[in-house]
């Protein structure tokens, strides 16, 4: 049975180097005070800490034990890691508030049968962007860093998205379609719009 919460869960879908931290914060910085508040939540990853994101960093052992006592409202293994979102996201659904979360789309599809109320926002970058940004903000190396690669230059569409930001130009017009959108759903005003990207 699907939780019916008040609030909307977004999730933030694109491929590495997509942008997607920067237009997140971006976003929730200009948010209007005047709304129901939304919420980032910080995700639980087996990975040493990075000064690029904002996680809780745990080691296998610690997420399995989190996974057992059923403290994650989502979870999902890619690249070689585990991540999971924390269940106090209920919380802030319940009590109206938006989520924002970070994850993989290959999560999507079981955080729609869980949930009832979910936005899919897709950061679209053309591929020779995004190898670019990947490479130089030399996150990764080697073989993790390939295998981005690769995964990038076959998921440049995400056809089950609610919205597509264009990321491809300045990062200040990506945040501002973003909190549109995320203004308009909060509002109850998304479908009345216009200008939006269309799904791909």
């Amino acid at each position: 049975m699907k939780k019916k919460f008040q609030g909307t869960l977004f999730l933030i879908v694109g491929n590495s180097g997509s942008g997607k931290d920067s237009i997140i914060s971006g976003a929730i910085k200009k948010y209007p005070d005047n709304l129901k508040s939304v919420f980032l939540t910080k995700r639980y990853i087996t990975r040493p800490p990075s000064e690029f994101e904002d996680n809780y960093t745990i080691s296998v052992d610690e997420f399995k034990e989190m996974e057992k006592q059923g403290e994650f409202a989502l979870k999902w293994h890619i690249y070689h890691l585990d991540y999971g979102v924390p269940i106090e996201i209920d919380d802030w659904l319940k009590k109206g508030h938006a989520v924002i979360v970070n994850v993989s789309r290959t999560i999507i599809d079981e955080a729609r049968e869980k949930y009832e109320n979910v936005r899919v926002v897709f950061i679209q970058v053309p591929f020779e962007i995004t190898l670019q940004r990947v490479k130089d903000r030399g996150r990764e190396e080697g073989d993790l860093l390939n295998e981005r690669i690769e995964r990038a230059k076959t998921h440049q569409t995400l056809p089950g998205a609610d919205f597509v930001v264009d990321n491809s130009g300045k990062l200040e017009d990506a945040i501002g379609q973003f909190l549109n959108y995320l203004v308009d759903v909060v509002r109850g005003t998304e479908k009345k719009r216009n200008g939006y990207s269309s799904k791909i």
